[in-house]
C-alpha cells in the first residue's frame, strides 16, 4: 500500500510543478489534475471478486445446453 501512496505523492508533486510552469488554468494543469484524480480513484476502489454463479459454471461445462443458449434480436 505504501507504493501506491508514494506514487500518488510523486504524481502530486508533478501536478504542482506542471501547474506552476503552465498556469493554473492551462490545459496541461487540468489534464495533470485529471490524471491524479484517476489514479486516486483506482486506488480507492476495492477490487471486485468476480466469482461465477452456478449457471455460469454449468454453461462453461455445457455450452450447448438449452439454458445456455444466447438469442440475438
Amino acid at each position: 500500500m505504501s507504493n501506491i501512496t508514494e506514487k500518488i505523492q510523486e504524481e502530486l508533486k508533478q501536478v504542482r510543478e506542471t501547474c506552476d510552469i503552465s498556469g493554473e488554468n492551462s490545459q496541461e494543469c487540468v489534464a495533470a489534475w485529471d490524471a491524479l484524480e484517476n489514479l486516486e480513484a483506482e486506488t480507492s476502489t476495492p477490487a471486485t471478486d468476480k466469482t461465477k454463479n452456478s449457471l455460469e459454471i454449468y454453461c462453461d461445462d455445457n455450452p450447448d445446453a438449452a439454458e445456455c443458449r444466447l438469442y440475438e434480436d
